[in-house]
């Protein structure tokens, strides 16, 4: 009872960022549509500032977004979160394993009719995440320095296993591998992040001491990386407003696939964790992980092999979108369901 009591106090004291943050990216999602739709220049601008085909504004924010999710770590959670492997492998099992030939089948059956969409999925059902996967993680409560040891992982796999499995599903020889976009991702969402998060916590720590860094600097860090959240939302949807707006059919008909893909991953990944008896962080990291894609080097690599104004660029822009919601509904069933984990042992057996 009292913890209840304790529960419902801190939920009413969240301020009005936290506590109604599912309206927030609704009303942003919304925004960043519109924008696309009537101001498309503003959504030409965002999409035309990049580095190593990394989108600079796109970029930035994510590291905002990140830097919170890992200023918290400390080194000797990560190194707890070594001694227990077996999360790592479930998302290595799920992003290189499943993954890609669940994808393959999906946009193979749905997508039969227009084929000119299936590498845009099979792309993207070829990457896994390295960038607002943390967020998310952050939002359910998982672990975060197994996340991080997990997706830190995930990403150094990709400069190995993305080209040789490309070009077994797509029939293609001779994949790019956009070698500077996976190094320039891994360092602006990873290295960057863990590095200030690090040398910051250290420095406020000895001259403010661990009560005011968690009471005073982690909300604050906390509500900056919401607004990062926001406002990446807003020019993420810019870029395809116009398309979503004016060809709704078309962005259900790409989307059916990949809403089954995260369906099904999220199905077997996360019940997995429960019979494992796993702690509800490490079951949540690895859904999370295992179910959401990296939509920029899936874009890149669909651009070089297809052309700009392709099928398959097309089916790798609109696909990530869905994800957002559907990661927000990941959280929300995370933290309602976190109260079962872990499995409790039958009676009988012990």
């Amino acid at each position: 009872m009292g913890t209840e009591r304790e529960h419902l106090k801190k939920e009413l004291s969240l301020g009005l960022w936290e506590k109604y943050l599912t309206v927030w990216i609704a009303i942003c999602i919304v925004v960043g549509l519109l924008m696309g739709r009537f101001v498309p220049a503003f959504g030409q601008f965002m999409e035309s500032l990049k580095f190593a085909q990394l989108s600079i504004p796109i970029g930035i924010l994510l590291f905002f977004m990140m830097y919170p999710t890992v200023v918290g770590i400390r080194f000797s959670d990560v190194k707890q979160a070594t001694r227990n492997p077996k999360p790592l492998i479930v998302t290595v099992i799920a992003n290189w394993i499943i993954a890609p030939p669940l994808m393959t089948f999906l946009a193979n059956t749905f997508l039969a009719g227009s084929p000119q969409y299936i590498p845009g999925l099979i792309l993207l059902g070829l990457s896994p995440c390295t960038a607002m996967v943390m967020w998310w993680m952050y939002l359910a409560k998982g672990d975060m320095a197994q996340g991080l040891i997990n997706t830190a992982i995930n990403a150094l796999l990709m400069l190995g296993l993305y080209a040789p499995l490309a070009a077994f599903y797509l029939g293609v020889s001779g994949i790019p591998v956009p070698w500077d976009l996976i190094a320039l991702s891994v360092l602006v969402f990873i290295a960057l992040p863990v590095t200030a998060g690090a040398i910051s916590r250290n420095l406020i720590v000895k001259k403010k001491g661990e009560e005011y860094f968690k009471d005073k600097f982690n909300p604050v860090v906390g509500k900056i990386s919401i607004v990062a959240l926001l406002l990446t939302l807003i020019v993420l949807f810019s870029f395809e407003g116009q398309t979503i707006l004016n060809d709704p059919l078309l962005v259900g008909y790409l989307a059916l696939p990949n809403l089954l893909h995260y369906a099904i991953m999220i199905a077997w990944t996360y019940p997995l964790g429960y019979f494992l008896g796993w702690k509800y962080e490490s079951a949540i990291d690895t859904t999370i992980i295992g179910s959401s894609s990296h939509f920029e080097v899936a874009i890149a690599v669909a651009v070089t092999l297809y052309g700009i104004g392709s099928g398959a660029a097309l089916a790798t822009v609109i696909g990530p979108l869905f994800e957002v919601p559907l990661m927000l509904l990941l959280v929300k069933l995370g933290l309602r369901t976190r109260k079962y984990f872990p499995k409790k042992k039958a009676p009988w057996s012990n």
